[in-house]
């Protein structure tokens, strides 16, 4: 049997290539099991750059194993990338990470205080949709503290707290859509998706840039987005007409928007108006903790 290395656990196992797809068998994405991935797309994805590779490996290895774990069949394709990242499948907050960990208990088990054995640990942080070990840590040590689990080394045991809080949240709990809204400018975008959406997916929003270009001539599809959004952030750095233009429109929806621009740009605002107070800032960390901030009252 031929083998390759899954791209998104970096572990080589068997592979059966079957009608277009390569079925990765046993890999730490699914110890158990096996998902597809379109042939074609093993290429594609090598391509894209490291940063996103970082991002998004964590995520693909977390949707295949609790979908498997489930009973699912996964197969994957190169178009699936940016559909998967911002689905409401995953998990926003940290509660809802732990929630996964509580449920992947509760399939293991058939009542609570039965042992379930987690091994190996250190890579098994994709049962919560955590980017590292220390997360998975974390997550582990604050459900102990709420008395929801109990943990000696790899075996794992669920509280009845833990049972019923599993069993309440077993249909996950879907996070408050956020749309927002910067200038369409590559370096401004990647300091949000890195270091100001996690902090925003912490306050319980499921948060995402939106990818299209909004104007008075976009089609209705294209306002879709924000009209199904709970919050939408508006950055007006560089000063974008559409990002205006699209802010307003979300206000005339009754949707809360909050407004930001970087400090520098602040004093040469194209408009000026009573609804827009925007949050100054100097640095992506400095942004991110006025969010919280803001979102957490």
């Amino acid at each position: 049997m031929d083998t390759k290395r899954c791209l998104f656990c970096d572990q080589i196992v068997p592979i059966e290539t079957k009608e277009g797809y390569d079925w990765y068998i046993g890999c730490y994405c699914s110890p158990v099991g096996r998902y597809g991935l379109r042939s074609d797309s093993y290429e594609t994805y090598c391509t894209l750059p490291l940063a996103s590779k970082r991002r998004l490996n964590p995520l693909f290895s977390a949707y295949i194993r609790e979908l498997t774990d489930c009973g699912e069949t996964v197969r994957l394709a190169a178009e699936d990338i940016d559909t998967l990242e911002h689905s409401s499948r995953i998990p926003a907050t940290i509660d809802e990470k732990a929630n996964r960990l509580l449920q992947y208990l509760h399939r293991r088990s058939s009542a609570a205080y039965e042992p379930v054995v987690i091994h190996p640990l250190a890579v098994s942080y994709n049962l919560t949709y955590s980017m590292n070990l220390q997360e998975l840590i974390y997550i582990i040590e604050m459900l102990k503290e709420r008395e929801m689990l109990e943990r000696s080394g790899s075996t794992f045991k669920l509280t009845k707290t833990g049972w019923m809080e599993a069993v309440a949240t077993a249909e996950g709990r879907r996070a408050k859509s956020c749309l927002i809204l910067v200038p369409d400018n590559e370096e401004r975008r990647n300091e949000w998706e890195e270091r100001i959406i996690p902090s925003i997916a912490q306050c319980g929003y499921a948060a995402r840039i939106h990818s299209g270009s909004l104007s008075p001539d976009s089609v209705p599809d294209d306002y879709r987005d924000i009209a199904e959004s709970k919050l939408l952030i508006a950055d007006l750095s560089e000063h974008a007409p559409e990002v205006y233009f699209a802010a307003g429109y979300a206000l005339g929806l009754q949707i809360p928007v909050i407004w930001s621009i970087k400090r520098d740009e602040s004093d040469v605002m194209r408009v000026r108006s009573e609804l827009i107070r925007p949050i100054v800032w100097d640095k992506p960390e400095e942004l991110a903790a006025l969010l919280q901030q803001r979102l957490s009252v």
